[in-house]
């Protein structure tokens, strides 16, 4: 819904920030009329606009946010008096979250969870295929009209009985391990903010990071975004990791050493199947785009349409909740920015 399809000369009160295209994939029909529901509770309706100069804020109260908004600096906000919630669609809210938007005492929330049954599909789909040596196949096959040569693959291997490393317990991390013990995959966890009794609870061993890497067949990273995080798998890491062993990143590349891990790929020694990258997107003369062992895709993994609705659904119950003055869930705090990316 357009301004001015919403608009007659009532101010807005409740003002999404996104794309017309992204708007039709976050809220359904039913979803989008409880925004206008909740703007005319407030008094006001319900605008969507591409970007905030295409609105009259002067009442508005609630703004949702979607990629690509600017940061609400001290001029943006002076264009919002009346603003007291940030609705985001997304997870990390680095890109427009400032200091001067808490000093304003503003809440944020944020619909990451809804992203957590998505990313830990994809990194279950990159798990089955570096395990089965999906890749090397494929472009083997496809290099040459020839076929392809068992040795070079690499012995191919079920999940069944396979030592997972999952780096984090995060909300994906917690998801990914659901996936892969319902498998029969034998769950290897590394997250120190956990105890051995509440890995057993998730099903998983707790372990240390050098234990994970030498014991585990496959490496899926799903830790946050923390200066300590920073290249967690560098270098010393890799060479940990046994022969054959694959790397699965659908997390960020701030966790891994890029540089370290093409050279592994390079050499053979290892298989990875990759979403995040340091470069997005990266050179058209990558080494990701013709390493024989790597699979990849474009940071696309959260990118599902039920994925989409939920995160919509998310941002509209967490609107409503404030409306009506109920606690919200997904609340992001200014001490909590240092964890996302």
């Amino acid at each position: 819904m357009s301004a001015a399809a919403s608009g007659g000369t009532v101010a807005p009160t409740v003002v999404a920030v996104v794309s017309e295209e992204l708007f039709a994939e976050f809220f359904s029909g039913e979803d989008a009329e409880r925004l206008q529901a909740v703007a005319a509770g407030l008094g006001g309706s319900f605008v969507r606009v591409d970007r905030l100069s295409d609105a009259e804020l002067a009442e508005a109260r609630i703004v949702i946010t979607s990629w690509g908004v600017g940061p609400f600096d001290a001029a943006v906000l002076a264009s919002l008096p009346k603003l007291e919630l940030i609705a985001h669609t997304g997870a990390t809210i680095k890109p427009f979250a400032t200091d001067a938007l808490f000093d304003r005492g503003v809440v944020v929330t944020q619909a990451g969870a809804g992203m957590a049954r998505p990313v830990a599909e994809v990194s279950l789909t990159f798990t089955l295929a570096l395990l089965h040596r999906v890749p090397e196949m494929h472009n083997a096959l496809r290099a040459d009209d020839g076929w392809y040569d068992a040795d070079a693959v690499g012995v191919q291997r079920e999940i069944l009985g396979t030592p997972i490393a999952v780096i984090g317990a995060s909300r994906t991390g917690r998801a990914y391990l659901e996936l892969i013990r319902a498998l029969g995959a034998e769950p290897l966890l590394v997250d120190p903010t956990l105890d051995a009794a509440a890995a057993a609870g998730l099903g998983a061993e707790l372990v240390t990071l050098d234990e994970a890497l030498r014991r585990a067949q496959i490496v899926a990273v799903h830790a946050p975004t923390l200066p300590e995080t920073h290249h967690l798998i560098g270098r010393r890491e890799l060479a940990l990791l046994r022969d054959g062993a694959g790397l699965v990143n659908t997390a960020r590349s701030w966790l891994v050493d890029e540089a370290a891990l093409i050279q592994e790929l390079e050499r053979g020694r290892l298989s990875a199947a990759i979403d995040v990258f340091d470069e997005e997107p990266f050179a058209a003369d990558s080494p990701f785009r013709s390493l024989p062992g790597v699979l990849v895709t474009p940071h696309r993994a959260a990118g599902t349409s039920q994925g989409r609705l939920r995160q919509g659904r998310i941002v509209v119950d967490e609107v409503e909740a404030f409306a009506e003055g109920r606690t919200l869930t997904h609340t992001i705090s200014r001490d909590q920015l240092s964890s996302m990316a």
